[in-house]
This record gives C-alpha cells, structure tokens and sequence, in this order.
C-alpha cells in the first residue's frame, strides 16, 4: 500500500493554506502521520522488516521535532493540529 497521490492531496487541502503548501509545517506532520500509520498496518503482517521498522524510527523522530517547533513558536496551531491528527489521549 502506497501513500496515494489522491490522499496526499486531501490532507494538503485539509492542513494546507494553498494546494503547493507542502513545506508547511502542519502539512509535513499530517504526510509523516499518514506514513507512519501505513508502516503501523505493514508491521502487523511482517513482524520481521526491521529495516522498515528503522525507517519507522527516524519518521517518528523527525514528527517530534516538527511537533516540538510548533509548540515553541506557535501554540495555537500545535493545540490543533494534535486535535486534528488525534496524536495524545
């Protein structure tokens, strides 16, 4: 399963402020939550991928930096976007 070109552009629409928003902040977390949750469902069958699970890693580690820039600069759109992507419970 792909990250699907169609999906990509519904989650640049959603979080996006032009549709070539891309370098946006909040768009660059919900394309790193969407791979992240696509790596999720792959680990389910292939337990033993640990390359993948390595790449895994590095997009988790990369979201909490880009989680962490949010929350020190621009509380609001930190607050919404957790909301949004459902992130902490």
């Amino acid at each position: 399963m792909a990250f699907l070109k169609e999906r990509k552009m519904e989650l640049l629409k959603q979080f996006g402020k032009t549709e070539a928003d891309t370098g946006n902040s909040e768009v660059q977390i919900a394309f790193i939550t969407e791979r992240i949750n696509i790596l999720t469902e792959h680990f389910k069958t292939h337990k033993k991928d640990y390359n993948s699970q390595r790449g895994l890693l590095k997009l988790v580690g990369k979201r909490r930096r880009l989680l962490k820039y949010l929350r020190d600069n621009h509380l609001e759109r930190y607050r919404a976007i957790i909301d949004k992507l459902n992130l902490r419970k």
